[in-house]
């Protein structure tokens, strides 16, 4: 075994970008908490690091959170999953037939481009307040991804794939089982970083118009009588499952598929 075999990387080296990443957030707080001791912020209107810190603190302690985040991820996970189960058929469909593309992709567009939060309000006197009305908004916002993305991974396929599937006999089960899903697969993983994230944004939505409980009643709630700190604590739990999410999708993404991962 080499001298260069044997070489291991430096804890730096190993985990660069989480002390990057880490030393930015620490930044940014540190530099919110320094304004304030030069520019004198009304408090109705902003708050600072140190009393978010504590207002997260105790809604933690209460359990008054925890609680929120785990009525949230009822109508999150349910519309998620609807997304995926409709969303990614659709896509392969549209992308391997050329007919059903042409005459969807400018409905999906326009529909993509249109600000679907608009309809939330009209979406919760249809559906309810409940977990449906909140589960199809959060699948009204995180589909497209889902169809976009399946749909360029169709597009993308070797066709050299296609030609050796069909040479060999294969049926048109056999290519979307051994060489168009596998294909996709892929592009699936990216579309759902994206939907992660609009599907947050749906829950907050869906809850910020009707609702009793959930983190976005508690944010709306909190704004309401003005307790920044805990507004910010609730709004700072969501970008932290934000990112746990995120990541935990690109680590999956990193360990299915390894010739991705400087792409």
């Amino acid at each position: 075994m080499t001298e260069q075999a044997t070489i291991r990387p430096t804890f730096a080296a190993r985990y660069r970008k989480i002390l990057f990443g880490g030393f930015a957030v620490l930044l940014f707080f540190a530099a919110w908490q320094t304004v304030f001791l030069f520019v004198p912020f009304n408090p109705l209107f902003i708050s600072k690091p140190s009393l978010i810190a504590a207002g997260l603190v105790d809604l933690v302690g209460s359990g008054d959170l925890f609680h929120d985040l785990a009525v949230s991820a009822v109508p999150f996970f349910i519309g998620l999953a609807a997304a995926v189960i409709v969303g990614v058929p659709l896509g392969i469909v549209m992308g391997w037939r050329a007919r059903v593309g042409y005459a969807l992709d400018p409905l999906m567009t326009a529909f993509y481009a249109s600000p679907l939060v608009a309809l939330a309000p009209l979406l919760v006197i249809f559906f309810g307040v409940g977990v449906s009305g909140k589960a199809i908004i959060v699948f009204v916002l995180s589909v497209f991804p889902f169809i976009f993305n399946a749909h360029a991974g169709v597009r993308a396929v070797d066709r050299l794939l296609i030609n050796v599937v069909r040479s060999l006999g294969g049926g048109e089960w056999d290519l979307y089982r051994k060489v168009i899903f596998p294909s996709v697969l892929p592009y699936i993983v990216a579309g759902a970083r994206i939907a992660v994230g609009r599907a947050l944004i749906a829950v907050l939505v869906g809850e910020f118009f009707a609702a009793s409980e959930g983190i976005g009643y508690a944010i709306s709630r909190f704004g309401d009588i003005f307790a920044l700190d805990r507004m910010f604590g609730c709004i700072f739990a969501v970008m932290v499952i934000a990112v746990v999410l995120t990541e935990g999708i690109r680590w999956a993404e990193r360990a299915a598929f390894p010739w991705r991962v400087g792409q």
